[in-house]
């Protein structure tokens, strides 16, 4: 996988505003979430295995860079540039220094994949991943034996010393800060030599598609999964089987598409969306209608139709949402509610506290700075209506913050996004398909 789509566009960048109504088809790259979740079990696995339309995105690049350290090849199988990846498992070996960026994926994902390697394997990242709660992760890697150096912090950087096995068993986390913790263990304990029985104690277990997304992933390869109650989780140890396998479009990424026919007005196709899916991006379109745009599933895609639109005189009412399973949606429903013309409350939502940055607190703070009435909650955040001004937007490093800003960009002259490049997270081509899209 080749660095030539990551080049990042640091400087302030003017969120372009909608001018007339849209008719875009927007294809959206691969999902973030099953690229590297299948990255994993590739590097796990018994034999080969091949994926189609991965997505190429920094996130995906560290967990690529994080996997050949450990001594997997992960390479374009027709040559750079391809879209194509040969994953070759190999013996896991220690020794070596893993960069985790701002991925939750990698510094969650690969300490347990460590454990597994023969040699010390140290994780840091950028400095908002320092930031990041990992203890849950640290101290379930203590607690199936596996020696751990933090120096008592809970988050990297940290080390962790493998020995090439771990033994498995019962194990109790609690996992309510993020669902990370729970995939994290469950896609390596196939591996341990008696499996794993995992059972979250918290009182909250945020973002549950994303661990149902992690199961059908184990299942696909033929790893014996079962859920015994609520909030448990056995896995057997055993063969993790190659595959191949065709990359679903990364769902949440489509959202500031699609959430931008309601303000520009027109339509926005995502092509290829998936029939059936574990994504938590396929409640997008319900959670649209609820603002007031019309929602078409056909052999096209997803299409969201804003009729008139924000500008064109639509008047969008505010919501109601428990976003508990899809918080990763809440940036851009929240920065559609700022626009609306009725208050909006979203909950559910604590755990977007510990992502790339304290999303409630920055959403609150950014929409506020532009003139906009939100207030934070214990869960969430409530907006009320007000007129919104130009102004700086600053994205804290966080990809989603970045899009936020976009979105509401729109329908308001001047709203300066401090680093557009911090997309190239999970979509590094994101300045050049909005433009696209308000071209079309």
């Amino acid at each position: 996988m080749t660095s030539r789509v990551y080049s990042r566009e640091s400087e302030k960048w003017v969120a372009p505003r909608a001018t007339t109504p849209l008719r875009a088809v927007v294809p959206i790259p691969g999902s973030k979430s099953l690229t590297n979740r299948e990255l994993v079990l590739a590097a796990l696995s018994d034999s080969p295995s091949v994926i189609h339309r991965p997505l190429r995105s920094r996130d995906s690049a560290l967990m690529v860079a994080a996997l050949g350290q450990l001594g997997v090849e992960c390479r374009d199988s027709l040559g750079e540039g391809s879209d194509t990846l040969l994953v070759s498992p190999s013996p896991l070996a220690g020794g070596v220094s893993i960069d985790c960026g701002l991925a939750g994926t990698v510094m969650r994902f690969v300490p347990p994949i460590a454990a597994l390697a023969e040699g010390i394997v140290t994780f840091d990242g950028d400095d908002g991943a320092r930031l990041r709660p990992m203890a849950t992760t640290i101290d379930s890697l203590r607690k199936l034996g596996v020696e751990v150096n933090d120096d008592g912090r809970g988050t990297l950087p940290f080390t962790v010393h493998g020995t090439g096995h771990v033994v498995g068993g019962d194990l109790s986390i609690d996992a309510s800060q993020s669902s990370q913790f729970v995939s994290g263990l469950l896609l390596a304990s196939a591996r341990f030599t008696n499996g794993l029985t995992l059972r979250h104690t918290g009182n909250a277990l945020p973002s549950m598609p994303h661990i149902e997304m992690t199961v059908a992933c184990l299942r696909a390869r033929g790893v014996a999964v079962t859920e015994p109650e609520r909030g448990v989780w056995r896995v057997e140890p055993g063969p993790i089987s190659g595959i191949e396998i065709d990359m679903e479009p990364d769902l949440s990424n489509a959202a500031p598409f699609l959430v931008a026919a309601l303000i520009a007005g027109g339509t926005v196709t995502i092509p290829h969306w998936p029939i059936t899916t574990t994504q938590v991006g396929d409640d997008l379109g319900v959670y649209i209608e609820q603002f007031g745009g019309t929602m078409t599933r056909d052999n096209r895609g997803l299409t969201i139709d804003g009729g008139a639109g924000i500008l064109g005189g639509l008047s969008l009412r505010g919501v109601t949402l428990d976003l508990s399973t899809g918080g990763e949606l809440a940036p851009s429903l929240i920065a559609l509610a700022a626009l609306a013309s009725t208050p909006s409350t979203f909950t559910g939502i604590a755990h977007l506290r510990g992502h790339e940055t304290d999303r409630l607190h920055a959403l609150v703070t950014e929409i506020n700075r532009l003139g906009g009435k939100a207030t934070e909650l214990p869960d969430g955040v409530h907006i009320d209506p007000a007129i919104l001004h130009g102004g700086p937007w600053q994205s804290y490093h966080d990809h989603r913050m970045a899009t936020a800003g976009a979105i509401i960009g729109l329908a308001v002259d001047g709203v300066d996004v401090d680093d557009i490049g911090t997309t190239a997270k999970t979509l590094p081509e994101f300045p050049a398909m909005w433009t696209a899209m308000l071209e079309s």
